[in-house]
C-alpha cells in the first residue's frame, strides 16, 4: 500500500471516543428455526468512536461477523438499538457511510481490476472519468498502480485482497468493515498485508471495525480488542492497546506485545469458562 498518497482532510487525525461511529446497546440476535431458536448475540453493549481501529475476536461462532453485519445492515436485531453515525444501520448503508471487506475478495473474474473497482462508483451514477480517477487513486493507496488492466486471476490471493479494499475505499466511506479479510492467506502474506493496513489506517484514521480469529493479528492492528464468548456472544471485556500509535511487525517480540496477547488470551478462555 502506497505511502505516498495523501489522506482524505475529511477524517480524524486522531481516534475519538467522545465523537461515536457506532454505539450498541443491549443488543440481541435470535434467529428462528425450525425446532429450536438460535441465540447469536445477547446484550451487546459498545462503543467505537470515530478514528479507532477495533477488532472483533473470540471463537467461530461467537457471533463476531453477527455484530458486524447487524451495524452494516445486513442483518437485523431482535432487540436493543444500533445506531451508526447518529443514524439508523439502513439510513447509514444508504448514505453509504461504510465500505465492507468480505473474507473472500468477491471480485467479478469477467472484469479487469479497474472496472471491479469503479463498479460501485457506476452503479451510483458517476461519470466515467471521475469513476477512473477515484479507482486509479484508491489502486494507488493500497499499492496496485499498474495492475488496473489485469483480471483477478492473474493477481495472487493478497492482491485480490486489496482490489477489495480499494473498491471498498472507491466512494470515500467514514467506517471501514472487514470480516476476517486475511484468514485464507499464508502467514508471510497476511504479515505484509496487516503491516500494509495499519500504514493506511495511520495515514487516513477512518474508522475500522475488523473481525478475526487471530490473537496476535488483533493485538497487532487494533487501537482496542473485543472479546467474545461463545454462543450466545456476548463481550467478555473490552481492551486498549497499550502499543505505540506507530507500529510495525518487530513489535511482536516486544514484552509490550506478549504482555496484551497474554491478556486477550486469558480473556478468551474466561469467556469459554463463563
Amino acid at each position: 500500500m502506497n505511502p505516498s498518497v495523501a489522506p482524505p482532510a475529511s477524517f480524524a487525525t486522531t481516534p475519538s471516543r467522545d465523537r461515536l461511529a457506532v454505539q450498541v446497546r443491549q443488543a440481541s440476535v435470535v434467529y428462528q428455526t425450525a425446532d429450536t431458536p438460535v441465540h447469536a448475540l445477547s446484550g451487546i453493549d459498545l462503543d467505537i468512536g470515530e478514528g479507532e481501529f477495533v477488532a472483533l475476536i473470540g471463537p467461530s461462532g461467537c457471533g463476531k461477523t453477527t455484530l458486524m453485519r447487524v451495524i452494516a445492515d445486513l442483518e437485523h436485531i431482535s432487540a436493543g438499538e444500533v445506531l451508526v453515525n447518529g443514524v439508523s444501520p439502513h439510513q447509514a448503508r444508504l448514505d453509504r457511510a461504510y465500505g465492507y471487506v468480505f473474507q473472500a475478495p468477491a471480485l467479478f473474474p469477467w472484469r479487469t481490476v479497474l472496472a471491479n473497482v469503479t463498479l460501485p462508483l457506476q452503479i451510483q451514477g458517476r461519470a466515467r472519468d471521475e469513476c477512473r480517477r477515484i479507482a486509479l487513486e484508491q489502486l494507488a493507496r493500497v499499492g496496485l498502480t499498474g495492475f488496473e488492466g489485469k483480471y483477478p486471476w492473474q493477481l495472487s490471493g493478497g492482491m485480490q485482497q486489496r482490489v477489495s479494499i480499494a473498491r471498498a475505499l472507491s466512494f470515500e466511506p467514514r467506517i471501514l468493515m472487514m470480516d476476517e479479510p486475511f484468514g485464507a492467506l499464508d502467514e508471510i502474506t497476511r504479515d505484509r498485508l496487516n503491516e500494509q493496513l495499519q500504514q493506511l489506517w495511520q495515514r487516513e484514521r477512518r474508522t475500522v471495525v475488523f473481525v478475526t480469529h487471530s490473537i496476535a493479528e488483533a493485538v497487532y492492528l487494533s487501537t482496542r480488542i473485543v472479546v467474545m464468548s461463545p454462543r450466545p456472544g456476548r463481550i467478555v471485556q473490552v481492551i486498549d492497546s497499550t502499543l505505540p500509535d506507530e507500529r510495525h511487525l518487530g513489535l511482536r517480540d516486544s514484552p509490550e506485545f506478549i504482555a496484551l496477547a497474554h491478556s486477550v488470551r486469558l480473556a478468551l478462555a474466561d469467556g469459554h469458562h463463563g
